[in-house]
């Protein structure tokens, strides 16, 4: 399939700019045509000003045409078949399968919120009717719902070219939400992202959406995204990627004349603890199936476990060992960019260096090409509470073990965590009594909360979180998986003593809609 190396602003394709950059194969290091022109400022502003002019007809176009949409989007997805595939697997080096699961998932949630769209209720539409007869004053009528916000800007990650990238949760979730959108392609996979791009546009003429619906960009410096998080009639921003870029555009978005949400998901260390007597029983088990979460991806997941607690004791060397083993046989992984291996490799050097701090497994093999090894580094808690940078997240196949001594100081070392996205427990029936203050502890600390599992499968549905406290993200309040994502990009507005007329059809008496309301305290269809 041709690939034109051009924006996608709205139904047009534009090239401007005489920068421009290629995709790089990272397995062979080989440019890959065609070369693609890095969006000018003109050509920003036109994408974000057609956006504009665009919503004031998208935010009312009908629910089922909206989740038509949607739907068309999934599948036309689907109608670029291997082609989209192979590019992928070019740009990125992941394999094939990883990438056909990866868009079975992005068309999954596509649909579902399609769905979601088409049933109507997620709104949160609020009636309290009017009583003029009420002493000392009247009540007046008021009701309530969601809204949509505006043009939003998003921004795809490196590590989901498909889930996390062009359609995948922040375009899809501010569609639905009735904003229209304008996403910055990823430098490590413009041609995958210029493929999903079409795909959207073509889902746009299908459906018949207003031009402007829909625009994407090129760039490989920071000015594009910049220029995108800065320009006026941008109302929220999407982001997965890196806490150094997450938090530059964070910044730049609160610094505005008017600033706007900016949900910035930018990594986590998931922390793991690993309880006595589960230790006991399981520890070969666990640090078996560790390693391949560890592993997963060569380590290229926001939910890797980059993290491990457990108390000193005969069972907890027997894990170390075993966990050092498992990792000792995974073979060196390709990686998405050599940028993102070189800052792998020096994290692991970087924690290497700390006092405290020693390698259990991973000693320098010697590997060619954009690979990296897996390593499991351990520490002790007053190590892990004096040298911060433990903490920090290392993108890549690493792990470390932190031992503590003793239950007090294995709880001093959780309520010291910063945010992340998941923490997990592996614990017995017993081991979960006896440290019900962890699950507190840890409760305010992540958006996941996992029991004898592991971080690096997230689920796809209503109630999933994928969020939690700084640095982890943002906003904590929210989540960039499932369908509560939608309401980042909306508002409440209230409408008190508006005419009938003038009321969306959500909060009109009657509901022609059919969705279930909140009528004066009590939910109802009726």
């Amino acid at each position: 399939m041709h690939l034109s190396g051009k924006n996608i602003i709205g139904n047009s394709l534009s090239a401007e700019g005489r920068s421009t950059f290629k995709a790089v194969n990272p397995a062979t290091g080989e440019e890959l045509e065609p070369a693609f022109h890095e969006a000018t400022s003109g050509e920003i502003d036109r994408a974000v000003r057609d956006a504009r002019t665009a919503f004031w007809e998208y935010r009312n176009v009908s629910r089922k045409e909206k989740a038509r949409f949607l739907e068309s989007i999934a599948e036309e997805m689907i109608a670029l078949g291997d082609n989209l595939l192979r590019r992928c697997t070019d740009e990125t080096g992941l394999p094939e399968a990883r990438l056909t699961s990866e868009r079975g998932r992005t068309v999954y949630q596509l649909k579902l919120f399609a769905q979601l769209v088409r049933e109507g209720s997620w709104v949160d539409a609020r009636i309290d009717a009017a009583d003029p007869e009420r002493k000392p004053l009247p009540k007046p009528d008021v009701r309530s719902m969601q809204r949509p916000l505006g043009p939003v800007g998003i921004f795809g990650s490196s590590n989901f070219p498909l889930a996390f990238s062009v359609a995948g949760g922040d375009t899809v979730s501010a569609l639905a939400a009735g904003c229209t959108v304008v996403v910055k392609a990823h430098p490590a996979h413009p041609g995958t992202c210029e493929l999903v791009g079409g795909a959207i546009r073509r889902a746009m003429e299908k459906c018949a959406m207003p031009d402007g619906t829909f625009s994407l960009v090129h760039g490989r410096s920071t000015d594009v995204g910049l220029a995108l998080v800065e320009h006026p009639s941008i109302t929220a921003v999407g982001f997965t990627g890196s806490f150094r870029g997450g938090k530059a555009l964070f910044d730049a978005a609160t610094r505005r004349p008017f600033p706007i949400p900016f949900y910035g998901e930018m990594g986590s260390t998931n922390p793991v603890f690993i309880l006595p007597h589960m230790l006991r029983e399981k520890k070969e088990a666990i640090a078996r199936d560790l390693s391949v979460s560890v592993t997963q991806g060569v380590g290229q997941f926001c939910t890797n476990p980059g993290l491990v607690f457990l108390q000193r004791s005969h069972e907890g060397e027997a894990f170390k060992g075993e966990l050092s083993k498992f990792i000792a046989e995974v073979e060196p992984g390709l990686m998405l960019t050599p940028e993102i291996r070189n800052n792998y490799q020096a994290g692991i050097e970087k924690l290497e260096k700390v006092k405290g701090v020693s390698v259990l497994s991973g000693e320098r093999k010697e590997v060619t090409g954009n690979r990296g090894v897996a390593s499991v580094l351990q520490t002790g808690v007053e190590s892990f509470l004096q040298e911060k940078i433990v903490e920090d997240e290392v993108f890549g196949p690493s792990t470390v073990v932190v031992s503590a001594d003793n239950k007090e100081e294995l709880l001093r070392a959780a309520n010291a965590l910063h945010g992340h996205l998941t923490a997990t427990i592996h614990g017995t029936k017993e081991d979960l009594a006896e440290y019900a203050d962890l699950v507190a502890i840890l409760e305010q600390k992540v958006g996941r909360l996992i029991v004898n599992g592991y971080p690096t499968g997230v689920e796809v549905c209503h109630a999933m979180v994928h969020g939690g406290p700084f640095p982890a993200t943002t906003d904590s309040r929210t989540t960039s998986v499932g369908t509560a994502a939608i309401t980042r990009f909306t508002r409440p507005v209230c409408y008190q003593n508006v005419p009938a007329q003038l009321l969306p059809a959500e909060l009109r008496d009657g509901n022609p809609l059919g969705i279930w309301r909140l009528v004066n305290g009590e939910r109802t269809r009726s």
